[in-house]
């Protein structure tokens, strides 16, 4: 599965990717997590000659969980974000929006767990080694409420993992090749049958993959050193399990042992 993501790039430069009208700037985010507001890269509602010197795409912000338009209370609906590609075309609940709705969801890394002992799982940062932009596979629903409140949702398409991602976790999302991006988004000419096999053709070669701390856990941590690199003695100890500061002090104060350094352990 994919639940976190980061977005470290300029507006122009996302848009420059996906040939893409971006109307506002947006901040770089390094932790995304499920039901926080995600950009999407969609085809226009209206047509657009291809002599126009507008961009093919248009972007909009949504929220990230997939909610089916027919459903009546969007707060008894499981939080969706992620669909599994393999059946997509034959769940009814992704019908409509396979049809009508595909998106492309712009990042440039994404992070998945390891399974460790004990229950422990070690996060892993993933990106492209030449650090280009990735455009996940989405599908995109707007939820109409019944006093005219309207919920635009979108979730990540994921497909069997392939090497190197493939010895950290048996799921990933899919990427759509670049020059793919065009008949993915074309709901209009071309058909759910026309594109599948776009779910089946990630470009994973290329995936750059390496450890991080645990902080990415807390969805609430927006700092860029999330994804910074964890040096092996940082992963023996996550590994191990952390102690809390506090905890650890409690421990030295019961053995009747004082701390030598000053240290944010003498802040309790």
């Amino acid at each position: 599965m994919c639940g976190r993501y980061e977005l470290d790039a300029s507006k122009n430069k996302v848009a420059n990717a996906f040939d893409a009208w971006i109307e506002e700037d947006f901040p770089k985010r390094y932790n995304i997590a499920p039901t926080q507001p995600i950009l999407v890269i969609k085809a226009p509602e209206a047509y657009r000659d291809t002599l126009s010197n507008k961009p093919k795409h248009d972007a909009l912000l949504v929220r990230w969980g997939f909610i089916p338009g027919w459903t009546k209370n969007p707060d008894q609906w499981p939080l969706t974000f992620n669909i599994r590609s393999e059946t997509v075309a034959l769940k009814k609940s992704f019908t409509n929006a396979l049809r009508h709705h595909r998106v492309i969801i712009p990042a440039t890394g994404f992070y998945e767990w390891k399974k460790q002992s004990l229950g422990r799982s070690q996060p892993y940062h993933a990106s492209f080694d030449d650090h280009s932009i990735i455009g996940f596979a989405g599908l995109m629903e707007t939820w109409n409420g019944r006093e005219g409140s309207q919920i635009d949702t979108a979730a990540i398409l994921t497909t069997e993992a392939k090497s190197p991602l493939a010895e950290i976790h048996h799921r990933m999302p899919v990427i759509v090749r670049r020059e793919d991006v065009d008949r993915w988004l074309d709901c209009r000419n071309f058909r759910p049958a026309d594109v599948m096999d776009i779910l089946k053709n990630t470009p994973a070669e290329h995936l750059y993959v390496y450890p991080v701390s645990d902080k990415i856990n807390n969805a609430a941590y927006f700092g860029k050193d999330v994804k910074d690199r964890l040096v092996v003695n940082e992963e023996q100890k996550n590994k191990r399990g952390t102690q809390t500061d506090k905890v650890r002090k409690q421990q030295v104060e019961k053995q009747g042992k004082t701390l030598k350094n000053k240290d944010q352990f003498d802040l309790f």
